[in-house]
């Protein structure tokens, strides 16, 4: 079995959920992709770019291991509940260079994968041809027989676009990404973005406590974000970019009238971590006057996960109203970890 040459099927992103009929929708979980293979003794987990995941999951080579059936391919999501929600920042602490401490966080918040499709069967099956509702069909069969194991959960699954919807002002906090759509007479496509997925757009006021210059410039590039804390300090949450070449001068005349403020009270940017460059500590702090209201879609950690979309200047609001609990209010504990199994379920992890 060439494992190696596996892609998982990708998802392009769209504005709103199809509204035609056909079409399978699911939850898009806070996690890392992952094809889980087994065959016989051989356990193999490969991200979304076909690099092995094993070495960093070695609770999840060792659950797959126990299963009964000795032959199969999962398609689904590795994710780490801490509490009642799934912590993007624990998986990506798994992704470290010493065996050691991997197994140590492994013992401390072992991993689940959230299955959401099957692609060879205990058998030795080859279903990635076959359409996804007889996919579906299959693995819920093989959850069936996979007795009592807390390390598995089957994803819900529905055709209804009301459910999907609901699903979908859950996400952006501690447990959704936002919602999949999959075409049910369709075959596994690896490697294509033949599935749709649509996240939940929100919007925060922040205070720009500083910003960056564009390498080698003396233009502005991004705008740092912040919001006070419990304690009245400004912690950096994120950042803004994606600024135009006929913005830039002037914004860069806006920002730079404000240097010399105190910028980031609380945590600033540029914090020791496995992502930081030597760029990261160069920035410029700023008086605390500008609020700018942002889009983001997704919150990890009291920090926005991907850079955010500028949508205004808010003048109308104080930099002491831009607070934490904006962004805290996202996150809402559900009763995720419930296993159900069978057909009439059609979930293992409840929502």
């Amino acid at each position: 079995m060439a494992v190696r040459a596996m892609l998982a099927m990708e998802a392009r992103q769209e504005a709103e959920l199809p509204r035609d009929k056909g079409w399978q929708f699911e939850p898009k979980w806070d996690g890392f992709r992952c094809l889980a293979i087994r065959d016989g003794d051989t356990v193999e987990m490969l991200s979304r770019s076909g690099k092995s995941l094993a070495r960093y999951f070695p609770d999840m080579v060792a659950a797959l291991r126990a299963l009964k059936a000795k032959r199969f391919i999962l398609d689904g999501e590795l994710a780490i509940p801490v509490g009642k929600v799934l912590s993007f920042d624990a998986l990506q602490l798994r992704l470290h260079p010493a065996a050691s401490r991997v197994n140590k966080l492994a013992a401390e918040t072992p991993s689940i994968l959230i299955v959401f499709d099957l692609l060879q069967t205990a058998r030795g099956a080859d279903l990635a041809s076959r359409p996804l509702s007889e996919r579906r069909t299959a693995l819920e069969a093989f959850f069936a027989t996979l007795g009592n194991t807390s390390a598995l959960r089957l994803s819900p699954a529905t055709d209804k676009r009301a459910d999907a919807e609901r699903w979908l002002k859950r996400a952006g906090g501690g447990e959704l990404d936002g919602v999949v759509a999959k075409r049910l007479d369709e075959p596994y496509r690896a490697g294509e973005r033949a599935m749709v997925k649509v996240k939940c757009l929100r919007t925060a006021d922040c205070v720009v406590g500083g910003f960056r210059y564009a390498t080698n410039s003396k233009q502005v590039a991004s705008l740092l974000l912040g919001l006070f804390n419990e304690e009245g300090k400004l912690d950096h949450v994120g950042f803004t970019s994606g600024i135009t070449s006929e913005e830039r001068p002037g914004l860069t005349r806006k920002v730079e009238a404000l240097k010399g403020g105190p910028g980031f009270t609380g945590d600033a940017p540029g914090g020791p971590s496995r992502w930081s460059t030597e760029r990261s500590a160069q920035w410029e702090p700023l008086k605390l006057e500008l609020v700018a209201e942002v889009q983001y879609d997704h919150v990890t950690g009291d920090r926005f996960r991907h850079g955010t979309r500028f949508v205004r200047w808010r003048p109308d609001k104080r930099p002491d109203q831009c607070t934490l609990e904006q962004l805290r209010q996202e996150v809402r504990p559900s009763r995720l970890f419930v296993r159900q199994k069978g057909r009439t379920a059609r979930a293992g992890v409840a929502l």
